[in-house]
């Protein structure tokens, strides 16, 4: 029994077809928000996927603040450092990210992770020597 890796489909259409659409031809296969969003700064993101591919040709990190960008076909297969206020966080594109934005998947709040309480932070503590 032969095991067939399911071929990746959005709405209906592969990546290879995905690919030889336009920004803005793309952003009609969107739903509502992120359509908007697409046709309004399709001339920001087209800049964005230009700047990147002549980066990728010279083989340097791509790295952005722009955590606003919806997520395009061009972008599949990229290595894209997201900012997300301290660090850059680097991100692996993948078909199942199409339409999403880019800081979806750069967590800006980590998950608080509860240890030993500090010094004065219970009245016990308080009785304690400081050294």
């Amino acid at each position: 029994m032969e095991l067939k890796k399911k071929e990746f489909k959005y709405r209906g259409k592969t990546l290879e077809e995905l690919k030889t659409l336009d920004v803005r031809e793309f952003a009609k296969e969107l739903k509502s928000r992120p359509r908007r969003t697409v046709l309004r700064q399709f001339q920001e993101l087209e800049k964005f996927i230009s700047r990147s591919k002549k980066k990728l040709e010279k083989k340097k990190q791509i790295r952005t603040h722009q955590r606003g960008l919806i997520i395009v076909p061009e972008m599949v297969d990229m290595k894209i450092s997201v900012y997300n206020g301290q660090i850059f966080i680097p991100i692996q594109i993948i078909g199942e990210m199409l339409g999403h934005r880019l800081g979806e998947f750069a967590l800006t709040r980590t998950r608080v992770k509860h240890g030993s309480a500090g010094v004065g932070a219970t009245k016990g503590s308080k009785a304690l020597s400081k050294k």
